[in-house]
């Protein structure tokens, strides 16, 4: 318990100190000075607070970060990307994607990536398949997403990856049977009190929270989702009409093969039809006439 306390306090951002200062006092204990690197490893060790996976850390001089959260944040970043924006900068309108249950509904599939990187969220269009990081929620985990989006939100300089990440989860997930199905499938681990705690959390860490970049590999990755939904419901549509058109198709040659072969047999039909509409007004009339008698 008292672990846990000590790393919400270490992880609010105005409590943080920077990290050559740290560098520099565990210097002083070892008798080494360079322990900028160290530090760093030691921060992510004592805290490993989302995923199981050994986070490796980039010790190169002026990389280590500001701060033991800058550290974190860090650790979380998606392979490949900077910490920087692009230079040229603009606001857009967030692409959103449906829930869970609802892309589901079009066919979409679900798998677990064991990743070291947090933001590593990848969609196999090929497969149809949305490929999520494993995360780990525990009581701790709301107040690092909260100082992770103030960091982000503080430093015009940095990509909103964490941001992202939280508002696409957030979109992802709309009840306790969208957790559920993330659970069954190994995306999502926690020790909550229940499923609806977890959608809760999200929810409640979207509230008053802008993302209004497009600098973001997860807007890419949801319109990726969105495109392939569109598709595959056009798919279904087109394919469910083609299917009734051959089966009018086969339905009409049969009638003309079969039964329709013939002038005689179009008047015999004709004939019938005509015969069971009388039949039909003679009935309607009869029965017209019993519930409403004439005076």
């Amino acid at each position: 318990m008292l672990k846990i306390q000590i790393q919400r306090d270490m992880i609010l951002l105005e409590n943080q100190i920077p990290l050559f200062i740290l560098a520099r006092l565990l210097g002083l204990q070892l008798g080494n000075p360079d322990q900028e690197g160290r530090v760093g490893r030691l921060v992510l060790k004592f805290f490993n607070p989302i995923g199981s996976e050994r986070v490796e850390f980039d010790a190169s001089p002026g990389q280590c970060g500001l701060h033991c959260l800058e550290v974190l944040w860090q650790s979380f970043l998606p392979s490949g990307l900077t910490r920087a924006r692009t230079t040229e900068w603009q606001l857009y309108q967030h692409e959103l994607i449906p829930c869970l249950t609802e892309l589901m509904e079009a066919g979409i599939k679900f798998r677990c990536v064991f990743t070291k990187k947090l933001g590593d969220i990848r969609f196999n269009i090929k497969y149809g398949t949305l490929e999520i990081p494993y995360i780990n929620i525990h009581q701790g985990t709301r107040s690092v997403f909260l100082n992770l989006i103030a960091f982000e939100q503080s430093h015009f300089d940095c990509r909103e990856y964490i941001t992202s990440y939280v508002m696409f989860m957030h979109n992802l997930i709309n009840s306790s049977e969208d957790v559920r199905y993330l659970c069954k499938h190994g995306i999502i681990e926690h020790c909550l009190g229940s499923d609806a705690e977890v959608a809760d959390l999200f929810n409640l860490l979207c509230q008053e929270m802008a993302l209004d970049s497009k600098d973001s590999n997860l807007h890419n990755v949801s319109i990726m989702v969105n495109d392939y939904r569109k598709w595959k419901h056009f798919s279904l549509r087109t394919s469910w009409r083609a299917s009734m058109a051959q089966k009018w198709n086969a339905w009409r040659a049969i009638l003309e093969n079969k039964y329709f072969d013939n002038p005689w047999s179009i008047i015999s039909f004709m004939a019938a039809v005509i015969l069971l509409m009388l039949t039909f007004l003679q009935a309607l009339y009869a029965v017209y006439g019993y519930y409403k008698p004439r005076s």
